[in-house]
């Protein structure tokens, strides 16, 4: 039904008198590709969305789709659909004439009209549902009309902000997994905002990571949460531990680094060598309570401090013998197999020093203009009014 089209933005920025909401943002997007932008609230990520939808107009910077330049066309010529977190569905009209209205506005009627809408709702799965009312559907079913509104007229490039922000845990799980198959089997570029990691790692291709109003980090999922660049990414990205450490030589090819008195080995991937100071982190999970016999690249022994049950993991801190305050947050898998710690047991804790990254710990100025939430959410409600709404629907 649809085919995807490259978008590529170049330095775009954007500022509300003196405070700057995103600022030089450039990504490359791939035709086909779903690209998330994934940052809290106020990093920027929905401005940028809605500069590209052309809901907002940039103070720098240029957006192109495919080969054309669309930064100064108006929403209804960028050719994109667009769904909202909260669906925007026209309450008085049906599914099919949710579905239709774009269609509609584009001239198109009789056959090849219900011939569209009937394609587009057998995509979403919800043939049959023409001639209900929107609320006479669950949230998931009105996410999918929604969806299926902005598929009926084959754009190039979907983008979707926060669309199953509204949707209960289980839903929202089920439908990342139902977008993800549609959005392949269709080949179509999507642009995806969300401030949930998990929901970011589970759909994205790559993830464009943004923090006050910047780019963090682009990458893969797997290159996002194994190889962060930054501590902001390492710890907006899943659970991490951090240690102060500094370098005071290597071993088998990667740096040997001291923590509180005690050696630790880990690896140079993703890191300039230097000397100084660093900082080392390790991921929970890979920090294993060793069993007598088992060995490990980093071994230290430890007194259990905390331990909290978490469904399939359980989760420890361990204080480390060290010269100075070292805890650590061991994720341990729930099995029977397993040992279960108990609180002031003493364990023997290790992990592999591919395991442990060093990444960098460079700060922002605090100076520096960034748009808040507030300031964000009342910028948008300005220009995302229902006529805009209208205008995209029948871009």
């Amino acid at each position: 039904m649809s085919g995807g089209e490259p978008l590529r933005i170049e330095g775009l920025g954007k500022q509300y008198g003196s405070v700057r909401a995103v600022h030089e943002v450039s990504v490359q997007i791939e035709a086909g590709e779903f690209v998330s932008l994934l940052g809290p609230s106020g990093s920027g990520k929905t401005t940028t969305l809605m500069m590209m939808a052309g809901f907002e107009t940039p103070t720098t910077g240029q957006i192109f789709i495919g080969a054309r330049q669309v930064t100064g066309l108006p929403v209804h010529r960028r050719g994109i659909g667009v769904v909202f977190q909260n669906y925007a569905l026209f309450p008085h009209l049906s599914v099919f004439e949710n579905v239709a209205f774009a269609l509609k506005m584009r001239g198109v009627s009789g056959s090849e009209l219900r011939a569209g809408v009937a394609e587009a709702l057998n995509l979403v799965q919800l043939s049959g549902f023409e001639g209900r009312m929107p609320h006479e559907l669950s949230g998931g079913q009105q996410q999918r009309v929604a969806l299926a509104r902005a598929l009926v007229f084959r754009p190039g490039v979907v983008l979707m902000d926060e669309p199953l922000g509204a949707l209960d845990k289980q839903l929202r799980e089920h439908m990342q997994l139902e977008l993800k198959h549609l959005q392949k089997s269709l080949g179509t570029t999507v642009v995806f905002v969300t401030h949930d990691q998990g929901e970011a790692l589970t759909m994205s291709d790559r993830i464009v990571v943004m923090n006050e109003g910047k780019v963090e980090q682009i990458g893969t999922p797997e290159e996002i949460y194994e190889t962060p660049r930054t501590r902001f990414v390492a710890s907006f990205i899943g659970e991490s531990n951090f240690l102060d450490a500094h370098l005071i030589g290597s071993a088998d090819d990667g740096p040997l680094l001291d923590v509180a008195g005690l050696q630790v080995r880990a690896t140079w991937q993703g890191f300039e060598r230097q000397t100084g100071p660093v900082t080392l982190m390790i991921r929970p999970e890979k920090i294993i309570p060793l069993a007598a016999g088992v060995r490990a690249d980093n071994e230290f022994d430890g007194v259990v401090q905390e331990a909290v049950y978490c469904g399939n993991t359980v989760k420890y801190r361990v204080r480390l013998r060290a010269a100075a305050p070292v805890l650590l947050t061991v994720a341990a898998p729930r099995l029977a197999s397993s040992p279960q710690l108990r609180i002031d047991e003493h364990v023997k804790i290790g992990w592999d020093a591919r395991d442990g990254r060093l990444i960098s710990d460079e700060a922002r100025s605090a100076s520096q203009d960034v748009i808040d939430e507030h300031k964000a959410e009342s910028a948008l409600l300005s220009v995302t009014t229902a006529a805009n709404r209208m205008a995209i629907l029948a871009s």
